[in-house]
């Protein structure tokens, strides 16, 4: 057993690698985890479980960034002409969910901005931290043996912020053109630490940061029937490639998603209900999204959503066993792209305020109902609506 550890050693114990500076987020995702240093005895076969195991860390994030579901549109207000009285008036008595759309339009003539801030502070990927240094990317082990010996471990600090500015225009009572552009700000630090027999090795070290318009939507929505605060709509987005997909800021190709809306309100209380289907972009995504809002004052509007998806992409990372090819009594283990589909369902409670006439102040924060993929622990959201009333 000796001269098999002293073997491993040689072949390990002295690979280094040196920090890396000026690249995009891909080209750090990539030095991290293909920087091998665990010898597992197939030098080609490693380096493609790592960078598949990259890549997928790459489309998580992506999934979380480029798709990141847009708010709904701007204009908490939803006005409508009185012809009787020739004046404008609410038709709803609450302000409405933050992102699962309503059926009710902006109104006429109307036009809405709104400002939002998000941070994401990524935390997990597939339940395993990615902070603390308990994500296991190779290993050996002796299989008389319960602990590995050599292992390499990932330590990635992931922090994203977006801000976005939207603006919607009402063409007529029952349709509305509305334009989302966000704004990433993406900083990525990490390190590839080794363990050999109590020792530890910094192997890599690596950091990006970057800056940029992630892909703007743009969404026409149609009312097709209902009064009031209740109604049916459909809703198209086209989301363009105007983000940088090296830097996982853009999903690198258009998509364009078809919606179904349905609200109702009854009083002070309204529900509403959202279905969309994707396609294009980073893959096929189904949304199903919904929501109930209560206003508990004229200006004060109290909310629960829940937003759900589904990715037809890889999203997850599953560790696979085998033995090692060239040092018997062995065992290797690498981290492979899963076969499973990306799923998540978040929650998301929160308040809508008036603050004067025609502002309204939103605060909610996404909390995580599944594991997979990339998750934060919690999402805090603030949005700015603003309505032009003619």
């Amino acid at each position: 057993m000796t001269s098999r550890l002293a073997s491993i050693a040689i072949c390990c114990l002295l690979a280094a690698a040196g920090p890396a500076s000026g690249q995009s987020v891909s080209d750090v995702l990539t030095f991290l985890l293909t920087n091998q240093s665990v010898a597992t005895g197939s030098v080609e076969r490693d380096r493609s479980a790592a960078q598949a195991t990259s890549d997928t860390i790459a489309r998580a994030l992506r999934a979380n960034l480029a798709t990141l579901p847009v708010p709904a549109s701007p204009g908490a207000f939803a006005l409508r002409l009185n012809p009787r009285l020739g004046t404008v008036e609410r038709v709803t008595q609450t302000f409405g969910p933050s992102f699962v759309d309503r059926a009710q339009t902006t109104g006429s003539g109307q036009a809405a901005f709104s400002l939002t801030f998000q941070h994401l502070r990524f935390q997990s990927l597939d339940g395993t931290s990615l902070r603390d240094g308990s994500f296991v990317t190779t290993a050996n082990k002796f299989v008389d043996e319960s602990s590995p010996f050599d292992v390499d471990r990932l330590v990635l600090n992931m922090d994203a912020s977006v801000v976005t500015l939207a603006g919607t225009v009402g063409i007529t009572d029952e349709l509305e053109i509305a334009v989302a552009a966000p704004i990433v700000s993406l900083h990525v630090d990490g390190s590839r630490v080794n363990t050999y027999r109590g020792r530890t090795f910094t192997q890599a070290d690596a950091r990006a940061q970057s800056v940029g318009l992630a892909d703007v939507t743009v969404r026409s929505k149609y009312r097709l029937a209902g009064d009031g605060g209740s109604g049916v709509a459909a809703a198209l987005d086209l989301r363009l490639p105007t983000g940088r997909e090296q830097d996982l800021l853009g999903a690198g190709a258009p998509a364009l998603k078809l919606s179904g809306i349905g609200s109702i309100e009854r009083g002070a209380v309204s529900a509403h209900g959202n279905a969309g289907v994707s396609v294009g972009g980073l893959a096929r995504e189904l949304s199903y999204d919904g929501a109930l809002a209560v206003a508990a004052s004229p200006r004060v509007t109290v909310v629960g959503e829940l937003l759900g998806r589904w990715i037809n992409t890889p999203g997850d990372i599953v560790p696979v066993a085998g033995a090692h090819p060239t040092i018997a009594g062995v065992q290797t283990l690498r981290l492979v792209p899963g076969t499973d589909s990306l799923r998540t369902m978040v929650l998301v409670p929160g308040f809508r305020w008036n603050l004067t006439d025609t502002w309204v102040m939103a605060g909610s924060v996404t909390v995580p109902l599944t594991h997979a993929g990339l998750t934060a622990a919690f999402a805090p959201f603030v949005g700015f609506d603003y309505v032009i009333q003619r």
